[in-house]
């Protein structure tokens, strides 16, 4: 090779033509292809004389040139040789917010982590608070029940950012593509997605222009007019000073009376129902949208006239397109049913309330497809498609709206320019787009995917994908995502049996009739979902229903005998349901030969359409959910049907059957296994009494029980209500009582008596078998107070326990951290400890405390809903030394192998913050399974972490090792 530093001169045609090569050449042979190009060259010869100079100039751009290149096909090859072996995809979940739907985030987290994590897809969470700080969380903080569990403990146990500036770096470096689940402000009105926008990370949603015209009530609606949709009348009222003349004509214009009309008072920019109230005349209407300015909800308040004689509509929106190229699919819309509101709940008028929306209630129904005529079904689905394109939507959305029979007068000042809406049958008017859709367990994305062959995964990760393709720099990380997901997908069918081949069958048991039926559903709905995860498992959900149905499960006798219940084998999609009276509606609705015919055809076009557009991308694996009718036996029945397939009855039914041995005795009897503890320990923990009086040999060993008087409920009914409270508290020597069904699960019934007064109210309750007492009808402030159903035959009266107050303080001026505020004057604060285990050697989990947010007693939603409630898990050093956690947890161990517990449950007791002294309230042997409960955040803090999976599969396995 010449000497490079003899004058020479270069051919520029050798590095033209080297470049084309390098450019046509597989990049595994560029750098070899490059290292002897610059070993030797043809042309390299001297020719001619040049300068020194000008030669070592040009050669070093030149080889400057190739080195970079060489570098850059060096980078190329490994993309090539990672999306060959494939790695999994980096998908960031941001939950939080400032907005009243921080909790909601929380859930929706919570179920996009459990359904899209695995060996393909690699999770990180994020939280962003109330102030707008940005934190890097454990997977684990997103099992608790609210913020405030783990809000405090930010600044210690969290990765915080100084900026959200710093904090999309982060992303940028950190994670493929976001996925925003923060509803409201900042999640929906294009705030983060103009940061994720700046610094150029992918994410999944609508971009941030056109969030902000969508998240707009009142220039959506001026964007749905422009496009020719009917629309709802409204005014808006901006600023403290309204134009109260102004609205005055407006309620002439659409024929209100200015005293008494009825309308909707919302504010702009607001999700959910939040801020929205009813007003009835001009007056009313105005007072109602200054407070919610005054609230610093919003700075403009829309008034719209309120909507009779109509059914709300919530139809999810999928975009399926390929590039720019947008095909929404919109699914089976729900018909959302306001039912007949009961007298203490008629503040909230008809309005689709945010507590409706999220938390379960008897108050509404949801059938879906819609009762609507196929027709009107169909222009639904077509107007929000359009909707979805017009807005310049992406991925996915829900869009909500009314259908309103017949002809409407209303409508007369703005029906004459619409284009659509207007159909034989009635109107249909579209009012809320929703950009980033609920996505808790029972949600709508979920209900109306399920409809059409959609499990919770599928469409999910059909969601991801989608925002994918919009970002030329994924494309190797979606293929190689997509590489590993189908080799991971051939190894487990390769390795595990199909639940076709005989795999173990699991009945999934939940519902009943006491008032804890309700979390009941939620519990089996959780238990249902996480083991669906296992190949090896057949899990199918099971609804255990009175034999006449709810309506008369009241008036039932209490001796009738409990094989006479009926229990139905549900499909995936009817399990997804808010309230277990809207499950067996839906049971019986869809056996319906017409409505199943109505349902299969609306089914088949959906998924027509969602096959045609989904098979041209090269990721959609099908469609994995079949729909099937649900099917119905009596209780003996399908324990015969349990014991035929050989399978595992996980209990998750609250109270009642449940947890008083019989539904325990009726399987043991039948040789069927069964999670939980056995007929006899459930007997006992089932009746207060029983349990202390089980317990009463261990104080020497630090395990205490509170004094009880037992009362039947006709002697107390019957008794001069001062006399009674004077023996009470006598008998007690407590000013202040605690009353409790004598048999009944946690928390229901349970109320704090402070005199004769709250003792009045109490029996009054009883005698009306009232469903629940109201909010602070008694002395002391206290949430609603839910009722046994029916009510109980014996009450249990104890002293009420004092215990330390514990706050989480809001956020100072001077410090963003929240912290804990505990005075500890009484050295005793309320724990709940799950226990887990074989028979004889139960193992403590690490207890929690409880904070009460709404009076002196956990309510049913503090303890199992998500949003509500605060634990503290583990407890804080500040309050509760290791020392003394230790011996607590010996003590309730103690507890647990003397009561003969087995399986997992929960043991509630006062703690002694010094001692370690436990005194025990009750024992639950079917303990709450929410997605939030306080069993999983104990499991999670177990070393190493147990995850929910992990948690029923091993719940599972102690129910297998006992029927062995």
């Amino acid at each position: 090779m010449a000497s490079l530093s003899r004058p020479c001169l270069l051919d520029r045609g050798f590095f033209d033509a080297a470049s084309r090569r390098l450019m046509k050449t597989p990049a595994g042979s560029k750098i070899s292809l490059l290292s002897a190009a610059c070993g030797s060259s043809p042309n390299l010869g001297c020719s001619r004389r040049v300068s020194r100079s000008l030669v070592s100039a040009e050669l070093g751009a030149r080889l400057g040139a190739l080195r970079a290149a060489v570098e850059e096909a060096k980078i190329v090859r490994q993309q090539e040789e990672e999306e060959e072996k494939g790695r999994p995809l980096r998908v960031g979940i941001i939950c939080g917010g400032p907005s009243a739907e921080c909790g909601i985030s929380l859930n929706s987290a919570r179920s996009v982590l459990d359904h899209i994590q695995g060996e393909d897809l690699h999770v990180s969470c994020y939280y962003i608070d109330c102030s707008l700080n940005a934190y890097a969380i454990s997977p684990a903080q997103l099992y608790s029940n609210t913020p405030a569990d783990f809000d405090f403990k930010l600044e210690s146990l969290a990765q915080g950012f100084g900026s959200l500036h710093t904090f999309v770096e982060h992303l940028a470096v950190s994670v493929d593509i976001v996925f925003p689940v923060i509803h409201g402000r900042f999640g929906e009105d294009g705030g983060i997605q103009e940061l994720l926008e700046k610094a150029n990370v992918p994410f999944v949603g609508t971009a941030s222009h056109e969030c902000r015209q969508a998240f707009n009530k009142y220039n959506a609606s001026l964007e749905l007019i422009k496009q020719g949709f009917l629309t709802v009348p409204s005014f808006l009222v901006q600023g403290n000073q309204p134009e109260w003349s102004e609205l005055i004509r407006w309620f002439e214009i659409n024929l209100l009376d200015k005293e008494t009309g009825k309308v909707v008072v919302k504010p702009t920019l607001a999700g959910s129902s939040i801020g929205v109230t009813v007003a009835y005349g001009v007056d009313d209407a105005i007072e109602k949208a200054i407070n919610i300015i005054r609230e610093g909800i919003d700075d403009n308040v829309l008034v719209e006239v309120f909507l009779e004689g109509g059914s709300e509509f919530t139809a999810i929106v999928i975009d399926v397109g390929i590039d720019n190229d947008a095909k929404p699919v919109v699914l089976l819309p729900t018909e959302v049913e306001l039912q007949i509101l009961t007298k203490n709940d008629q503040s909230e008028d008809t309005i689709f309330s945010y507590r409706r929306k999220y938390l379960p209630t008897q108050q509404v129904a949801y059938h879906t497809p819609p009762r609507f005529p196929a027709d009107v079904i169909e222009c639904i689905r077509q107007g929000a498609s359009l909707l979805f394109q017009h807005f310049g939507l992406r991925d996915f959305a829900r869009i909500d709206g009314w259908f309103l029979p017949g002809n409407a007068n209303m409508f007369s000042t703005v029906a004459k320019d619409a284009k659509f809406g207007i159909t034989e049958s009635g109107n249909i008017i579209f009012t809320d787009i929703n950009l980033i859709s609920g996505m808790e367990q029972t949600s709508f994305l979920f209900q109306q995917g399920s409809k059409v062959g959609f499990s919770h995964s599928n469409v999910l990760r059909t969601i991801i994908q989608h925002a994918c393709l919009r970002y030329p720099s994924l494309r190797s990380c979606s293929n190689a995502w997509n590489t590993l997901s189908r080799r991971l997908q051939c190894a487990q069918h390769s390795n595990v049996p199909s639940k076709i081949q005989g795999s173990q069958k699991v009945f999934v048991l939940f519902g009943g009739e006491t008032s804890e039926r309700q979390v009941s559903l939620m519990s089996g709905t959780n238990i249902w979902l996480n083991l669906q995860g296992y190949d090896d498992l057949d899990v199918i959900p099971c609804l255990l229903a009175p034999a006449n149905g709810y309506a008369s499960a009241e008036l039932e006798d209490a001796d009738q005998h409990e094989i006479c219940r009926t229990v139905w084998t549900l499909p995936y999609s009817l399990v997804l349901r808010h309230t277990t009276e809207e499950v067996l509606a839906a049971c019986i609705e869809a056996v319906e030969p017409d409505r199943a015919l109505l349902t299969s055809h609306l089914r088949d076009n959906v998924m027509g359409e969602l096959s045609a557009a989904l098979s041209k991308h090269y990721w959609f694996s099908g469609f994995d959910i079949n729909e099937e009718l649900p099917a119905s036996f009596t209780l003996e029945n399908w324990i015969k049907h349990a014991k035929e397939s050989q399978a595992i009855v996980f209990i998750a039914v609250h109270g009642g059957i449940g947890e008083d041995g019989t539904l325990q005795s009726l399987l043991e009897a039948a040789g069927v296994p069964y999670t939980g503890p056995g007929p006899f320990a459930s007997k006992i923990c089932m009746d207060k009494m029983q349990t202390s009086l089980s317990l009463s040999q261990l104080t020497s060993l630090g395990v205490l029980t509170i004094p009880k008087v037992v009362q039947r409920k006709e002697e107390l009914l019957n008794s001069y209500v001062p006399d009674a409270w004077q023996a009470l508290t006598s008998k007690l020597q407590s000013k202040s009582l605690c009353v409790k069904p004598a048999r009944d699960g946690c928390s229901t019934g349970v109320a704090r008596l402070c005199s004769m007064e709250d003792l009045e109210v109490y029996v009054d309750a009883l005698r009306n078998s009232l469903p629940r007492i109201p909010a602070n009808s008694l002395l002391k402030a206290h949430g609603v107070i839910e009722m046994p159903s029916p009510p109980p035959q014996s009450l249990i009266f104890e002293p009420f326990i004092e215990t330390d107050e514990i706050i989480v303080s809001s956020k100072s001026l001077d410090t963003n951290a929240r912290h804990l505020i505990w005075e500890g004057h009484t050295g005793w604060v309320e724990v709940t400890v799950g226990v887990m285990g074989t028979r004889g050697e139960m193992h403590s989990l690490s207890p929690s405390i409880t904070v009460k947010e709404t009076g002196d007693i956990l309510s049913l939603e503090e303890k199992f809903q998500g949003g509500t409630g605060i634990n503290l898990t583990p407890p804080p050093a500040a309050i509760i030394s290791d020392e003394a956690l230790q011996r607590c947890k010996q003590r309730i161990e103690i507890i647990a192998n003397t009561l003969g517990l087995e399986g997992f449950s929960r043991i509630d007791a006062f703690m002694n913050v010094q001692s370690g002294e436990v005194l025990v309230i009750e024992v639950n042997t079917v303990p709450g399974m929410t997605p939030s409960t306080v069993l999983i955040h104990q499991a999670l803090a177990e070393q190493p972490p147990i995850r929910p999976q992990e948690f029923f599969r091993t719940v599972l396995e102690f129910a297998r090792q006992r029927s062995n």
